[in-house]
Protein backbone atom coordinates (compact mmCIF):
# COMPACT_ATOMS: atom_id res chain seq x y z
CA UNK A 1 0.00 0.00 0.00
CA UNK A 2 1.47 3.36 -1.11
CA UNK A 3 1.81 6.25 1.41
CA UNK A 4 -1.31 8.42 -0.29
CA UNK A 5 -3.07 5.34 0.05
CA UNK A 6 -2.68 4.78 3.68
CA UNK A 7 -3.45 8.69 3.73
CA UNK A 8 -6.69 7.96 2.64
CA UNK A 9 -7.03 4.45 4.90
CA UNK A 10 -7.01 6.72 7.95
CA UNK A 11 -9.37 9.55 6.21
CA UNK A 12 -11.86 7.26 5.28
CA UNK A 13 -11.94 5.34 8.77
CA UNK A 14 -12.02 8.73 10.71
CA UNK A 15 -14.84 10.27 11.94
CA UNK A 16 -13.72 13.55 13.42
CA UNK A 17 -10.39 14.96 11.80
CA UNK A 18 -8.69 18.65 12.61
CA UNK A 19 -6.83 20.28 10.13
CA UNK A 20 -3.65 22.52 11.42
CA UNK A 21 -0.73 24.57 10.27
CA UNK A 22 1.75 26.62 11.27
CA UNK A 23 1.52 29.75 12.95
CA UNK A 24 1.38 33.50 11.12
CA UNK A 25 0.28 31.64 8.60
CA UNK A 26 1.12 32.45 4.47
CA UNK A 27 -1.20 31.46 1.61
CA UNK A 28 0.54 28.46 0.97
CA UNK A 29 -0.28 27.47 4.87
CA UNK A 30 -3.95 28.45 4.42
CA UNK A 31 -4.77 27.84 0.59
CA UNK A 32 -3.97 24.19 1.17
CA UNK A 33 -5.60 23.75 4.76
CA UNK A 34 -8.54 25.64 3.32
CA UNK A 35 -8.67 22.92 0.19
CA UNK A 36 -8.96 20.17 2.29
CA UNK A 37 -11.40 21.15 4.63
CA UNK A 38 -13.48 21.61 1.96
CA UNK A 39 -13.20 18.47 0.52
CA UNK A 40 -13.59 16.49 3.99
CA UNK A 41 -16.82 18.29 4.06
CA UNK A 42 -17.89 16.59 1.10
CA UNK A 43 -17.04 13.76 2.77
CA UNK A 44 -19.23 14.53 5.46
CA UNK A 45 -16.26 14.38 7.90
CA UNK A 46 -16.95 16.22 11.64
CA UNK A 47 -13.93 18.12 10.58
CA UNK A 48 -12.06 21.67 12.12
CA UNK A 49 -9.81 23.76 10.43
CA UNK A 50 -7.96 25.41 13.23
CA UNK A 51 -6.41 29.02 12.17
CA UNK A 52 -6.42 31.11 14.79
CA UNK A 53 -4.71 34.25 13.16
CA UNK A 54 -4.46 34.94 9.34
CA UNK A 55 -3.41 38.05 7.35
CA UNK A 56 -6.79 40.38 5.58
CA UNK A 57 -5.24 39.50 2.51
CA UNK A 58 -6.61 35.73 3.11
CA UNK A 59 -10.29 37.05 4.28
CA UNK A 60 -11.99 36.78 0.68
CA UNK A 61 -10.82 33.20 0.31
CA UNK A 62 -14.05 31.11 -0.64
CA UNK A 63 -15.00 30.37 3.19
CA UNK A 64 -12.11 30.85 5.22
CA UNK A 65 -14.15 32.91 7.70
CA UNK A 66 -16.48 30.58 8.72
CA UNK A 67 -14.21 27.42 8.46
CA UNK A 68 -11.47 28.96 10.49
CA UNK A 69 -11.27 28.31 14.26
CA UNK A 70 -9.05 29.40 17.03
CA UNK A 71 -9.03 26.23 19.07
CA UNK A 72 -10.38 22.69 18.87
CA UNK A 73 -13.99 21.52 19.27
CA UNK A 74 -12.88 18.03 20.60
CA UNK A 75 -10.55 17.12 23.45
CA UNK A 76 -9.17 13.81 21.11
CA UNK A 77 -9.61 13.52 17.39
CA UNK A 78 -9.88 10.26 15.41
CA UNK A 79 -7.22 11.71 12.41
CA UNK A 80 -5.28 14.66 12.39
CA UNK A 81 -3.67 16.81 9.67
CA UNK A 82 -0.63 18.80 9.70
CA UNK A 83 -0.32 21.03 6.83
CA UNK A 84 2.87 22.78 5.28
CA UNK A 85 4.92 23.02 8.59
CA UNK A 86 8.14 21.37 8.55
CA UNK A 87 7.92 20.70 12.63
CA UNK A 88 5.93 20.14 15.44
CA UNK A 89 6.86 22.99 16.98
CA UNK A 90 5.94 25.12 14.32
CA UNK A 91 2.15 24.41 15.14
CA UNK A 92 2.80 26.22 17.95
CA UNK A 93 0.04 26.70 20.56
CA UNK A 94 -1.89 24.02 18.70
CA UNK A 95 0.54 20.83 18.72
CA UNK A 96 -1.67 18.97 21.64
CA UNK A 97 -4.52 18.59 19.25
CA UNK A 98 -2.31 16.93 16.76
CA UNK A 99 -0.11 14.74 19.91
CA UNK A 100 -3.06 13.78 21.14
CA UNK A 101 -4.99 12.54 18.16
CA UNK A 102 -5.41 8.65 17.79
CA UNK A 103 -3.59 8.96 14.15
CA UNK A 104 -1.20 11.62 12.60
CA UNK A 105 -0.70 12.40 8.91
CA UNK A 106 1.85 15.74 7.75
CA UNK A 107 1.52 16.79 4.44
CA UNK A 108 4.30 18.82 3.37
CA UNK A 109 6.99 19.89 0.86
CA UNK A 110 9.81 21.26 3.15
CA UNK A 111 13.13 19.43 2.90
CA UNK A 112 14.09 20.57 6.68
CA UNK A 113 10.38 18.33 8.03
CA UNK A 114 11.20 16.10 10.83
CA UNK A 115 8.67 13.28 10.04
CA UNK A 116 6.54 13.73 12.69
CA UNK A 117 3.42 11.91 11.79
CA UNK A 118 2.52 8.01 12.22
CA UNK A 119 2.35 9.02 8.35
CA UNK A 120 4.06 11.62 6.34
CA UNK A 121 4.05 12.78 2.84
CA UNK A 122 6.72 15.21 2.01
CA UNK A 123 7.53 16.51 -1.40
CA UNK A 124 10.66 18.07 -1.43
CA UNK A 125 10.78 18.85 -4.94
CA UNK A 126 7.58 20.65 -4.96
CA UNK A 127 7.38 24.27 -5.19
CA UNK A 128 4.39 24.45 -2.74
CA UNK A 129 2.60 22.59 -0.53
CA UNK A 130 -0.51 23.42 -2.14
CA UNK A 131 0.89 22.24 -5.30
CA UNK A 132 1.03 18.52 -3.13
CA UNK A 133 -2.08 18.85 -2.20
CA UNK A 134 -3.32 19.15 -5.84
CA UNK A 135 -1.28 15.92 -6.69
CA UNK A 136 -3.35 14.42 -4.18
CA UNK A 137 -6.44 15.95 -5.21
CA UNK A 138 -5.95 14.10 -8.73
CA UNK A 139 -4.69 10.61 -7.13
CA UNK A 140 -7.56 10.66 -5.20
CA UNK A 141 -9.94 11.59 -8.19
CA UNK A 142 -11.21 13.99 -5.95
CA UNK A 143 -13.63 17.11 -7.83
CA UNK A 144 -11.58 19.77 -8.04
CA UNK A 145 -13.92 22.78 -7.54
CA UNK A 146 -13.27 26.37 -8.53
CA UNK A 147 -13.66 27.15 -4.65
CA UNK A 148 -11.09 24.59 -4.27
CA UNK A 149 -9.14 25.48 -7.30
CA UNK A 150 -8.91 28.96 -5.91
CA UNK A 151 -7.42 27.96 -2.52
CA UNK A 152 -5.12 25.73 -4.22
CA UNK A 153 -3.89 28.52 -6.92
CA UNK A 154 -3.35 30.49 -3.63
CA UNK A 155 -0.93 29.05 -2.43
CA UNK A 156 0.99 28.13 -5.18
CA UNK A 157 0.84 31.69 -6.29
CA UNK A 158 2.03 33.07 -2.92
CA UNK A 159 4.87 30.72 -2.64
CA UNK A 160 6.79 30.44 -5.71
CA UNK A 161 6.19 34.42 -5.79
CA UNK A 162 4.09 34.61 -8.75
CA UNK A 163 5.87 31.63 -10.37
CA UNK A 164 9.20 33.41 -10.44
CA UNK A 165 11.32 31.55 -7.68
CA UNK A 166 13.85 28.64 -9.06
CA UNK A 167 11.43 25.85 -7.86
CA UNK A 168 8.52 26.19 -10.36
CA UNK A 169 8.49 23.51 -12.80
CA UNK A 170 6.31 22.68 -15.83
CA UNK A 171 4.06 20.57 -13.40
CA UNK A 172 3.45 23.87 -11.73
CA UNK A 173 2.45 25.66 -15.20
CA UNK A 174 0.31 22.85 -16.02
CA UNK A 175 -1.74 22.87 -12.91
CA UNK A 176 -2.35 26.34 -13.21
CA UNK A 177 -3.55 25.80 -16.57
CA UNK A 178 -5.72 23.34 -15.79
CA UNK A 179 -7.03 25.62 -13.02
CA UNK A 180 -7.57 28.72 -15.42
CA UNK A 181 -9.88 25.85 -17.51
CA UNK A 182 -12.06 25.02 -14.96
CA UNK A 183 -12.09 28.71 -14.10
CA UNK A 184 -10.42 30.20 -10.94
CA UNK A 185 -9.15 33.47 -11.92
CA UNK A 186 -5.54 33.68 -11.43
CA UNK A 187 -4.89 37.11 -12.63
CA UNK A 188 -7.41 37.71 -9.69
CA UNK A 189 -5.66 35.95 -7.08
CA UNK A 190 -1.86 37.12 -8.18
CA UNK A 191 -3.77 40.87 -7.69
CA UNK A 192 -4.82 39.83 -4.26
CA UNK A 193 -1.90 38.22 -2.82
CA UNK A 194 0.81 40.06 -4.40
CA UNK A 195 -0.02 43.34 -5.75
CA UNK A 196 -2.17 44.37 -3.87
CA UNK A 197 -0.91 46.21 -0.02
CA UNK A 198 -2.34 47.96 2.93
CA UNK A 199 -1.59 51.13 4.09
CA UNK A 200 0.06 49.55 6.98
CA UNK A 201 1.93 47.72 4.85
CA UNK A 202 3.48 50.49 3.23
CA UNK A 203 4.02 52.68 6.40
CA UNK A 204 5.93 49.18 7.66
CA UNK A 205 8.03 48.93 4.52
CA UNK A 206 8.97 52.46 4.08
CA UNK A 207 10.51 51.96 8.50
CA UNK A 208 11.77 49.35 7.58
CA UNK A 209 14.02 50.53 4.13
CA UNK A 210 15.07 53.51 6.38
CA UNK A 211 16.73 51.23 8.68
CA UNK A 212 17.99 49.08 6.28
CA UNK A 213 22.05 48.15 6.46
CA UNK A 214 24.24 47.37 3.95
CA UNK A 215 27.01 44.62 4.87
CA UNK A 216 29.75 42.73 3.93
CA UNK A 217 29.93 44.54 0.44
CA UNK A 218 26.83 44.43 0.04
CA UNK A 219 25.91 41.39 -0.30
CA UNK A 220 23.72 41.20 2.95
CA UNK A 221 20.96 43.67 3.72
CA UNK A 222 19.67 43.72 7.39
CA UNK A 223 16.36 45.38 8.74
CA UNK A 224 13.51 44.98 11.41
CA UNK A 225 10.36 46.09 12.59
CA UNK A 226 9.28 46.04 16.20
CA UNK A 227 5.73 45.90 17.85
CA UNK A 228 5.75 50.06 18.26
CA UNK A 229 6.67 50.37 14.76
CA UNK A 230 3.33 48.20 14.32
CA UNK A 231 1.29 49.65 16.92
CA UNK A 232 2.37 53.52 15.35
CA UNK A 233 1.14 52.50 11.95
CA UNK A 234 -2.34 50.46 13.70
CA UNK A 235 -0.87 47.20 11.72
CA UNK A 236 -2.65 43.93 11.95
CA UNK A 237 -1.90 40.80 11.48
CA UNK A 238 0.67 39.85 8.04
CA UNK A 239 1.02 43.80 7.89
CA UNK A 240 4.88 42.51 7.57
CA UNK A 241 4.44 40.62 4.91
CA UNK A 242 6.93 40.56 1.73
CA UNK A 243 9.05 43.26 3.98
CA UNK A 244 12.09 40.84 3.28
CA UNK A 245 11.80 40.79 -0.32
CA UNK A 246 12.58 44.78 -0.05
CA UNK A 247 16.36 43.81 0.35
CA UNK A 248 16.86 40.43 -1.93
CA UNK A 249 15.48 42.65 -4.92
CA UNK A 250 18.21 45.09 -4.59
CA UNK A 251 21.24 44.43 -6.76
CA UNK A 252 24.33 42.78 -5.61
CA UNK A 253 22.52 41.50 -2.59
CA UNK A 254 22.35 37.33 -2.01
CA UNK A 255 21.16 37.15 1.39
CA UNK A 256 18.18 39.73 2.88
CA UNK A 257 17.51 39.19 6.93
CA UNK A 258 14.39 40.60 7.97
CA UNK A 259 13.39 40.09 11.70
CA UNK A 260 10.04 41.34 13.07
CA UNK A 261 9.01 41.05 17.07
CA UNK A 262 6.88 38.51 18.52
CA UNK A 263 5.08 38.64 21.98
CA UNK A 264 8.31 36.71 22.83
CA UNK A 265 11.49 37.30 20.48
CA UNK A 266 11.53 37.86 17.06
CA UNK A 267 11.18 36.16 13.72
CA UNK A 268 13.89 35.85 11.66
CA UNK A 269 13.11 35.69 7.95
CA UNK A 270 15.82 34.73 5.53
CA UNK A 271 15.86 35.02 1.51
CA UNK A 272 18.57 34.11 -0.93
CA UNK A 273 19.06 34.82 -4.27
CA UNK A 274 21.97 33.00 -6.20
CA UNK A 275 23.66 30.15 -3.65
CA UNK A 276 23.31 30.87 0.13
CA UNK A 277 22.03 28.32 1.60
CA UNK A 278 19.46 30.07 4.18
CA UNK A 279 17.71 26.92 5.65
CA UNK A 280 20.94 25.72 6.76
CA UNK A 281 20.92 28.72 8.37
CA UNK A 282 18.28 28.91 10.10
CA UNK A 283 18.58 25.16 10.92
CA UNK A 284 21.39 26.65 13.05
CA UNK A 285 18.79 28.76 15.30
CA UNK A 286 15.94 25.95 15.80
CA UNK A 287 14.54 26.74 12.42
CA UNK A 288 14.40 25.95 8.93
CA UNK A 289 12.58 25.80 5.49
CA UNK A 290 13.66 25.90 1.95
CA UNK A 291 17.46 26.58 0.15
CA UNK A 292 16.38 30.25 -0.46
CA UNK A 293 13.51 31.36 1.59
CA UNK A 294 13.43 30.16 5.38
CA UNK A 295 12.84 31.37 9.24
CA UNK A 296 13.44 30.81 12.91
CA UNK A 297 12.41 32.42 15.96
CA UNK A 298 15.15 33.94 17.76
CA UNK A 299 15.42 35.78 21.44
CA UNK A 300 17.84 38.90 22.11
CA UNK A 301 17.66 42.27 20.55
CA UNK A 302 17.80 43.29 16.69
CA UNK A 303 21.53 44.12 17.02
CA UNK A 304 22.74 41.06 18.73
CA UNK A 305 20.42 39.08 16.16
CA UNK A 306 21.84 40.61 13.80
CA UNK A 307 25.47 39.76 14.26
CA UNK A 308 24.34 36.00 15.20
CA UNK A 309 22.65 35.48 11.85
CA UNK A 310 25.24 37.53 9.67
CA UNK A 311 28.20 35.32 11.41
CA UNK A 312 26.33 31.79 9.77
CA UNK A 313 25.62 34.09 6.56
CA UNK A 314 28.97 34.70 6.17
CA UNK A 315 30.17 31.11 6.08
CA UNK A 316 28.50 30.91 3.15
CA UNK A 317 29.33 34.15 1.08
CA UNK A 318 31.49 33.88 -2.15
Amino acid sequence: MSTLDEILNEINKAKTIVILTHENPDGDAVGTALALYKQLKTMEKDVDLIIPKYSRCFENLPGLKEAAIEKGTKEQYDLAISVDAATIKLLNGWSNYFEDANEKIVIDHHSTNSMYGDINYVEYNSPACAQVMYEIFKYYNWNISIDIGTCLMTGIITDTGGFQYSGVSKQTFKIASELLEKGVNISKIYKQMLATHSRANHELKRIALDRMEFLEDGKITFTYITKKDEKKVKAETGDYEGIVNEGRNIEGVEVSIFLHELDDGFKASLRSNDYVNVSDVCLMFGGGGHIKAAGATMHGTPKKLRDKIVAEVKRQLK
